[in-house]
C-alpha cells in the first residue's frame, strides 16, 4: 500500500511542479524537543523551517520550505520522515 501511495504522490507531484522547485512540507508531531530536532535534520542549512505549538501545548506544527530538485527528493524526505515516531504528514 505504501508503495502504491508514494508511486501516486510521484505522478501528482510530477505533473503539478517543474523541477527544480521550493517545495513545502508540513508536519504535526507530538511536543517532544527530540522529535522535532529529527524533523529539523529531514531538511538542509537553507531550508526555512517554522514551528507553532498547539494551543494545548501537546502538538508542535512543522513547516520546512526547501529547494528540490525532482520529486524523487520530495519523496525521499517522506520516506525519512514515517521513521519519526508520531509523526504526521500533511
Amino acid at each position: 500500500m505504501q508503495k502504491e501511495f508514494f508511486i501516486n504522490l510521484e505522478r501528482q507531484l510530477n505533473d503539478h511542479h517543474d523541477w527544480p522547485n521550493v517545495y513545502m512540507f508540513k508536519f504535526i508531531i507530538p511536543a517532544d524537543n527530540h522529535k522535532l530536532a529529527q524533523v529539523e535534520a529531514l531538511f538542509g542549512p537553507e531550508a526555512i523551517v517554522t514551528t507553532r505549538q498547539s494551543s494545548s501545548n501537546k502538538f508542535i506544527s512543522i513547516t520546512a520550505k526547501e529547494m528540490m530538485i525532482s520529486a524523487d527528493k520530495v519523496i525521499d524526505t517522506y520516506k525519512k520522515a514515517t521513521k519519526i515516531e508520531g509523526i504526521i504528514s500533511l
